[in-house]
């Protein structure tokens, strides 16, 4: 290692406020907390491709006494609505162009008591197994926005982005790491691809009366990435100006020759620009919701572990709760262990502070009686509400219990039924 990286590396603290500066302040609302119980449910965009399968959600939800429903409306860079800027999935092609599952969803749930909030995957934008078939998709017309791993970074920086190969290599890759990697994944990083999430996020807040905005995979995949060359170009160019003349002429020079010159050689710096990014993002998506539907409640699904999800995923969920670009968060407590749910759900509850903690229960990965067993613990460490993964899954007879919805309604929500949960 040089000198000069060396030396430099003692100015981190003033590169990474450089880095952070502009990021969203966001004050917080003294009417944030939930008041009352929030009983929900993830809803996969599964559930939402007919009518009937609307009607039996709707059902379903009302008669086991829950009041809350996240419908995935955007799943893999999709609209599971109409009118929107990114293109509607195969499955709702096949439907009358006059059906509209977040409208549907939505007309049900008010008589029936139900809140509905949209749930948007932010930065997973495709499966890497099926690539989308439309070519107005977001891979395909800004290939350039995609994470690139460092693993195949160098390979990727000899491909034109707009060669088919581009996205073709990171596909092949991320189908070879499944067991880590969801999909394929855009970037928070390029300004133009944070301008593109907001725009949707900011027109289905403005066309639809939800009652809240639930936003996933609002994180890195790993630390690993985004090492594609447009990300690595904006470090360079916020970290460049800071920078004294001799380091600026070494690390331009190693730059000839090495993608990663920048990045290695200011790893903490490169790490906090790209938690700041995250960050920034959450921040414009949180004032698009607010200008176009003030009283939505911002909620975010997350890595159970605080300095898990910061140290590997690059997500300062604990960071987004105290600066108030989330009301409330959902920690996707997914163990089979009770004593770690608690564990979790706890320390979640001590990070949130004033902002509510939605306990995520894998029920998928539980018995009905294991379930039940974790609402209770997340009621007695003073979680606000609760929300079970997922309604598709446990309505599945091929995957869990038999009336598992109607045994744990009867034994957790009986007594709660009328409780109005998310009231203001």
């Amino acid at each position: 290692m040089s000198q000069g990286r060396k030396l430099f590396w003692l100015r981190g603290a003033a590169a990474i406020a450089l880095v952070c500066a502009g990021g969203p302040s966001v004050a917080a609302r003294p009417d944030a907390g939930v008041a009352g119980e929030t009983r929900a449910l993830w809803v996969l965009r599964t559930s939402l491709i007919s009518p009937q399968s609307i009607d039996a959600l709707i059902k379903r939800a009302r008669d086991n006494g829950f009041n809350t429903l996240l419908v995935q409306v955007r799943g893999r860079g999709d609209a599971y609505y109409r009118g929107a800027i990114e293109p509607v999935p195969p499955d709702l092609q096949r439907q009358p162009p006059t059906f509209d599952p977040l409208a549907a969803v939505i007309a049900a749930a008010r008589p029936a008591g139900l809140r509905v909030h949209a749930w948007i995957n932010v930065n997973l934008v495709s499966s890497a197994v099926a690539l989308p078939s439309s070519r107005s998709h977001v891979v395909y017309r800004h290939p350039e926005w995609l994470m690139v791993p460092r693993d195949i970074a160098q390979e990727l920086a000899a491909v034109p982005v707009q060669s088919p190969a581009y996205v073709g290599k990171i596909a092949r890759w991320s189908r070879a790491q499944s067991a880590d990697v969801e999909g394929i994944y855009g970037s928070p990083i390029m300004p133009a691809a944070q301008a593109y999430t907001e725009t949707i996020v900011r027109d289905l807040a403005r066309r639809y009366p939800v009652d809240g905005i639930h936003f996933d995979y609002a994180r890195y995949p790993s630390e690993r990435f985004d090492y594609s060359r447009a990300a690595i170009a904006q470090f360079r160019a916020a970290l460049r100006p800071s920078l004294g003349a001799e380091v600026r002429r070494q690390l331009d020079a190693e730059q000839t020759i090495d993608l990663f010159a920048y990045p290695d050689g200011l790893p903490a710096e490169w790490r906090a620009f790209r938690v700041a990014r995250m960050t920034a993002l959450m921040g414009r998506l949180r004032d698009a919701v607010r200008a176009e539907r003030p009283s939505a409640l911002v909620s975010v699904a997350a890595a159970p572990d605080r300095t898990e999800a910061l140290a590997h995923r690059l997500q300062d969920w604990g960071g987004w709760l105290g600066a108030g670009l989330v009301d409330a968060v959902a920690p996707m407590a997914y163990t089979q262990e009770p004593a770690r749910f608690a564990e979790q759900i706890a320390a979640a509850r001590a990070a949130a502070g004033a902002r509510s903690v939605w306990a995520g229960i894998g029920a998928y990965r539980l018995s009905p009686e294991q379930t039940i067993e974790n609402i209770n613990t997340a009621r007695r460490l003073g979680a606000d509400g609760i929300v079970l993964f997922s309604y598709d899954s446990l309505i599945n007879p091929r995957q869990t219990a038999p009336d598992y919805l109607p045994i744990v309604g009867r034994a957790a929500f009986a007594d709660r039924r009328s409780t109005d949960a998310g009231s203001r």
